[in-house]
């Protein structure tokens, strides 16, 4: 009998084996396998993208010149790499194509890999912002860094420093810094996720996330810092400024519910329908209107490489969706997104979490999320059609 268990138990570790070493194979070559995650069952089907009816649309993105030089980001990146030691820099390095690049994930528990910026010094540290200050705009740069303060907001005001902190956010590097070879880097930690993907002069920053809970640090060490009201107040600008047949097309629901937000970790193959109010009933001072509201997240990035992601806008902006849930008050809570071939935005007020839950959405808990629809999340497409030009 005791021969008889040991012989099953051992087929059903043999079996798990196969199949978990099957889904590794299925994303190609990397260093590590996916971590052990709520996603990991999303994480085992191969990359295809965001897609509207279930049809990814082609050819949407080129490998061409922008003209704007990424190599103050590729020096900064070989300053960060040459900054830590060889046990941080092999924890840190994956490959281009790697899993990695997929696991991010905004909540505070998921364990992540790389280099936290609670281990590094003071000097790593300063090497790690030089490189998120030559990728981003100094806004974003801010953004990034008043996240990161309101992280310990949260862990004082939940007495869990250790849990929730300034310093626990964690940086990859995909493939080796170039200015001709496909590379990128991450951050990724509890409410700040940002995917950076280079080639020649070419950006893709997308997935990103950003959030905060709270949104107001209104005591302790970050008295004063605040985040994500432009964000907040330009949208309800602009959907108060809409006329009553434009607003009912782009209401999807009147009553809010705790959260909305659909595209965040984990969702690189979700199918999201088109809804909600098309570009094409805009009047061309509301088209002006909605591209200073995507301009709010798309100039995190630098500026040069901002301006050539809203050209890409630009051209889709007939075909660009804006859709709200909740009321449009001045002081209602809200969910918005904004969805085209090219780009997908979504504002969430979420219910509070900690350090006490609520069961109503409040302007004290916000995420969002930017997204490359049909397949150049993480700058893949761009990927593999350098790889089918030059690597075959």
């Amino acid at each position: 009998m005791i021969e008889k268990r040991f012989f099953f138990a051992f087929c059903l570790m043999l079996s798990v084996f196969v199949f978990e070493s099957a889904a590794v194979a299925q994303q190609g070559n990397r260093k590590r396998g996916p971590r052990k995650n709520p996603g990991a069952a999303k994480l085992a089907k191969p990359f295809v993208g965001i897609t509207a009816d279930g049809k990814l649309v082609k050819d949407l993105f080129k490998i061409e010149s922008t003209g704007v030089s990424t190599k103050p980001v590729v020096t900064a990146a070989e300053a960060f790499l040459a900054g830590l030691t060889p046990e941080q820099r092999e924890k840190t390095t994956f490959p281009v194509d790697d899993i990695e690049w997929r696991q991010w994930d905004n909540r505070h528990f998921q364990k992540r890999q790389g280099v936290s910026f609670k281990e590094m010094n003071e000097e790593q540290r300063k090497l790690a912002f030089g490189l998120l200050q030559a990728s981003l705009s100094a806004k974003g740069l801010t953004l990034s860094q008043d996240i990161m303060k309101l992280n310990h907001t949260l862990g004082e005001l939940c007495n869990k420093v250790d849990e929730y902190g300034q310093w626990l956010y964690w940086i990859t590097i995909m493939g080796e810094p170039s200015e001709s070879e496909p590379w990128g880097w991450q951050i990724d930690g509890h409410h700040l996720d940002v995917n950076y993907f280079v080639l020649g002069d070419q950006v893709v920053m997308s997935p990103v996330f950003i959030g905060s809970e709270p949104v107001t640090a209104v005591g302790g060490k970050f008295e004063g810092t605040v985040v994500l009201q432009d964000e907040q107040n330009v949208a309800l600008k602009f959907m108060q400024s809409l006329n009553e047949s434009q607003q009912s097309a782009a209401v999807l629901a009147k009553v809010k519910p705790g959260h909305n937000a659909l595209a965040q970790a984990y969702q690189d193959n979700m199918n999201l329908d088109f809804a909600g109010l098309k570009g094409s009933q805009l009047e061309d001072q509301q088209k002006e209107q909605l591209l200073e509201l995507v301009r709010l997240y798309v100039g995190n990035m630098r500026t040069g490489h901002a301006d050539v992601r809203m050209e890409e806008v630009k051209e889709h902006l007939d075909e660009t969706w804006f859709a709200w849930v909740g009321d449009f008050q001045q002081d209602s809570v809200f969910y918005y997104r904004i969805h085209s071939p090219v780009i997908l935005i979504e504002f969430d007020h979420q219910r509070r979490v900690a350090p006490h839950r609520t069961r109503e959405a409040t302007r004290e808990h916000i995420h969002a999320v930017v997204r490359t629809p049909n397949g150049n999340d993480y700058g893949k497409d761009l990927l593999r059609q350098h790889i089918e030009k030059d690597h075959q």
